[in-house]
């Protein structure tokens, strides 16, 4: 990739993948960063990614509105149902995020975040290295796009593709 101009993405601009489900905004993609791709996600009340780890991906996250349970951390026991309860073996504990508060994850970090609140939330996203999540978010708001319950089965071959290994459900809404 070489490039003599940066690029600027003004408020309210990038390509929008939105479903029922979340709210995805690109704004830098690996047609312009060999470093991260970056996105603004809405995060609905009751959306859940669900723990998960990936084994090459780095990622950021910034919460900008509302607020988040958040967990960055291997725990002392993986259970397979609710990540909220997670403690690590040194007491870390899953945090509430408010707005400012930043969140990163290195390959192979368990990780999630979750909506408990009433009202959406938005944060700045961070993915490292591109493309993989833009290709992976456009494929999994597809499958939540569609009426009816996510479609587990098509969720866990598409989190295999990507490098995701899914630790507990997504849940939404």
């Amino acid at each position: 990739m070489t490039t003599t101009e940066g690029l600027l993405v003004p408020p309210g601009h990038g390509r929008v993948v939105h479903t029922p489900a979340q709210r995805v905004t690109f704004k830098v993609t690996g047609t312009h960063s060999r470093a991260a791709s970056t996105f603004e996600v809405e995060v609905p009340p009751g959306f859940d990614v669900g723990a998960h780890v990936h084994t090459r991906s780095e990622e950021l996250f910034y919460v900008l509105e509302g607020e988040l349970d958040v967990l960055a951390f291997e725990p002392r026991i993986r259970t397979p149902d609710n990540w909220q309860k997670w403690e690590s073996s040194s007491g870390t504990r899953v945090v509430r995020a408010t707005p400012g508060t930043l969140i990163v994850v290195p390959a192979g970090c368990p990780h999630a975040f979750a909506n408990p609140t009433d009202t959406p939330s938005r944060m700045f996203f961070q993915s490292s290295p591109p493309p993989d999540h833009e290709r992976y978010f456009e494929e999994l708001l597809e499958i939540l796009g569609s009426d009816g319950p996510p479609d587990l089965e098509a969720i866990e071959q598409l989190r295999k593709r990507y490098d995701i290994e899914q630790l507990t459900p997504l849940k939404h809404r």
